[in-house]
């Protein structure tokens, strides 16, 4: 049995995790939570160095503890980007460390190819359609010789960090995602809100100005400002991936990232997929927010694959995109 060890830390959450072919045998994490405001680059990055040995050795004694050890790790994987730099570089150091002090291969993965290639495992889908939503990231992807098609995105800003900017203005702590969805349930009025598809594309920004807007100049209650920022954003992100579908003639979409735990999203994606006759696929949340379990199984995809990294090569990317990825690991059509 092959075991990957994966170390996650592109932006707030600090995780490790010990994966096999058959299952996620152990995880453990530490979140970086910030007093007040966003995510600060240098402080999520001291949060993770001050707590890598902690969880690493976490996640090592809870595979001790379901009967497997340490010299059965084949490869140390690791996020190479896209993400936070200072994040990215203080993770891949110490994957780097234990790659040298254990003499086992090192592995540099795509985090959003990583979210996909989770989301395919866990959910049993082959070859879907993925929408792809976290802070900084929105992108609708699709298997294209050889490698992951960005068929649309963002041209400002990812949904995630829309919402969380609006959250903030409304004082909400850090993630406001979840905060937002909360206040959006007890809407009951649409209030109009700029909806901004360009081609297959998208742009967030505007929303976020007419949510302040909204709740300064108009007085409108901030439910129904929440409520309409969902309704608006979410109904962009499921145009774009119904027509990347019918582009693609494909009958299964998958949704990956943090945002995608937003109910009302999936509800959207739910539906769209049922009018198509298309399924539609969700991993366990657990699975969608940034998380080891992932860096570890791509790792073991890429292993199997021959896929490693030099030393030499392994200097982080905060700007990675999937569709600069080689998929070495799925066959061509």
């Amino acid at each position: 049995m092959t075991l990957i060890l994966g170390l996650e830390g592109t932006a707030w959450n600090l995780s490790v995790a010990v994966v096999s072919e058959e299952r996620v045998i152990y995880e453990a994490e530490s979140t970086y939570k910030p007093e007040y405001g966003g995510i600060h680059p240098r402080e999520a990055a001291q949060h993770h160095a001050s707590e890598l040995k902690n969880v690493v050795s976490r996640a090592l004694r809870g595979a001790e503890g379901e009967g497997f050890s340490l010299e059965e790790i084949a490869a140390i994987a690791f996020s190479q980007g896209p993400g936070m730099g200072p994040c990215l570089r203080t993770v891949a150091t110490a994957a780097r460390a234990l790659s040298i002090y254990l003499k086992i291969p090192l592995i540099g993965v795509n985090h959003c190819i990583a979210h996909i290639e989770i989301g395919r495992w866990q959910c049993g889908t082959k070859d879907p359609v993925v929408l792809y939503v976290s802070g900084a990231n929105s992108q609708v992807l699709a298997y294209r010789f050889g490698r992951y098609r960005i068929l649309g995105e963002t041209l400002d800003i990812g949904i995630g960090n829309a919402l969380d900017k609006f959250a903030r203005y409304l004082r909400l702590s850090h993630p406001g995602g979840p905060k937002i969805e909360e206040l959006a349930s007890k809407g009951t009025k649409y209030v109009y809100m700029p909806y901004v598809v360009k081609g297959m594309d998208l742009s967030f920004s505007g929303l976020t100005t007419a949510a302040k807007d909204a709740l300064d100049l108009h007085q409108h209650k901030k439910e129904d400002i929440c409520h309409s920022f969902q309704e608006t954003g979410f109904a962009m992100l499921t145009e774009v991936t119904e027509r990347a579908m019918a582009h693609c003639c494909k009958d299964e979409m998958l949704l990956a990232g943090g945002v995608g735990a937003n109910r009302r999203l999936q509800q959207m994606l739910k539906t769209m997929c049922h009018d198509r006759g298309a399924r539609f696929y969700v991993p366990e949340a657990k699975y969608l927010k940034d998380n080891g379990a992932m860096i570890a199984y791509l790792g073991l995809l890429m292993l199997k694959s021959g896929d490693t990294t030099p030393i030499e090569k392994s200097a982080v990317n905060p700007n990675y995109r999937p569709d600069e990825v080689e998929v070495t690991w799925r066959d061509v059509e």
